[in-house]
C-alpha cells in the first residue's frame, strides 16, 4: 500500500503506519477496492489521540463520498488511542488513475475496469 503525506508528533512512525493498515480496511464501495489502494487517501497526520486524514475522490459528485468519510472514521475510532477523527475533503492534488497502487489497478483490471 502507498502511504503519502504522512506526518506524526511522535518519534515511532509505527502509529501512524498502524493508521494507515486500517484504512486499508475501508474500501471504496462503487469498486470494492481499499481506499488507500484507490489512491484517495491524500494525508494521515496523527496528533496526540486525534487523527487528521485528507481525501480525495475520483469525481466532485461521487455518491459514496458520505459513506467513505463515515467508514473512515468508524475504522479509525476503533484503533487503540485514536479518541477523535478529522477527515478533510481535498481536491488538489487531483485524482487520477495514477494515483492508483499496484494492487488497486489489478483489482480494478479485474472488475473489467480499464485504467
Amino acid at each position: 500500500m502507498l502511504a503519502p503525506a504522512v506526518a506524526e508528533s511522535q518519534p515511532s512512525a509505527q502509529p501512524v503506519a498502524r493508521i494507515w493498515s486500517a484504512l486499508g480496511q475501508v474500501e471504496d464501495p462503487e469498486f470494492l477496492v481499499s481506499i488507500v489502494d484507490m489512491g484517495l487517501v491524500v494525508g494521515v497526520e496523527r496528533l496526540g489521540s486525534r487523527v487528521d486524514v485528507k481525501l480525495t475522490f475520483t469525481a466532485m459528485g461521487c455518491p459514496a463520498t458520505d459513506m467513505i468519510i463515515d467508514d473512515v472514521r468508524e475504522r479509525l475510532l476503533a484503533e487503540p488511542g485514536i479518541d477523535e477523527v478529522t477527515v478533510e475533503v481535498v481536491w488538489h492534488p487531483v485524482w487520477t488513475s495514477d494515483r492508483l497502487s499496484p494492487a488497486g489497478k489489478l483489482a480494478l483490471h479485474e472488475l473489467g475496469i480499464a485504467v
